[in-house]
């Protein structure tokens, strides 16, 4: 495996995620590939979809720069508040404690450069709602595309259905990579 330069508060996020009893960790390789395709994006306007306790977070913060932004939604208020007491300060991230479905659908503002969907809403609901929203040459992220260990029975042919659909989008060039936990990279085209 190759080494990764985590970033600084990794370690301390992944302790409270063992205090508290987090199960869901984003993975290492994932993080990485975030801060980098950000790091492509200057001036970006960057959504998160599960913030989770702030482990993706925490990577695509690495590939900010100072005029970019991050909104993270997550519906859990418990995992906000922690995530706010370690990144509430930084002016580039709006933390969101809501339903993800209800912010998708209620959204109106400028569209972004990259969307990272690690939660239901986004990913396997609300997506035409959700793909508007990307610009021209922007990015949309999953992963936990490959079986998992704990997936729920009936989930391997939601996820087939998923990428049966997104394999479908014209307006999308699309990659599936099987690495890390399987993760789709599609970019949005250019049309007409």
């Amino acid at each position: 495996m190759y080494s990764q330069k985590l970033p600084a508060i990794y370690n301390t996020l992944i302790e409270k995620s063992q205090e508290i009893g987090f199960t869901m960790p984003s993975d290492i390789l994932v993080g990485s590939l975030l801060k980098t395709l950000i790091a492509s994006k200057p001036s970006s306007h960057i959504l998160e979809l599960g913030t989770g306790i702030g482990l993706s977070l925490s990577w695509m913060i690495e590939g900010l720069d100072k005029d970019s932004k991050i909104i993270s939604i997550d519906n859990d208020s418990t995992l906000i508040t922690i995530v706010k007491s370690f990144f509430g300060d930084d002016p580039r991230i709006k933390l969101v404690c809501e339903d993800g479905s209800k912010w998708i659908s209620n959204y109106q503002g400028v569209g972004f450069d990259l969307v990272f969907a690690d939660a239901w809403p986004g990913k396997f609901s609300d997506l035409d709602q959700l793909l508007v929203h990307i610009k021209i040459g922007g990015f949309y992220v999953i992963d936990d595309i490959n079986p998992q260990s704990n997936w729920p029975e009936g989930h391997q042919e939601k996820v087939e259905k998923l990428i049966h659909f997104l394999e479908s989008k014209q307006d999308f060039s699309m990659t599936k990579i099987d690495w890390s936990t399987g993760v789709i990279i599609m970019t949005k085209l250019k049309t007409g």
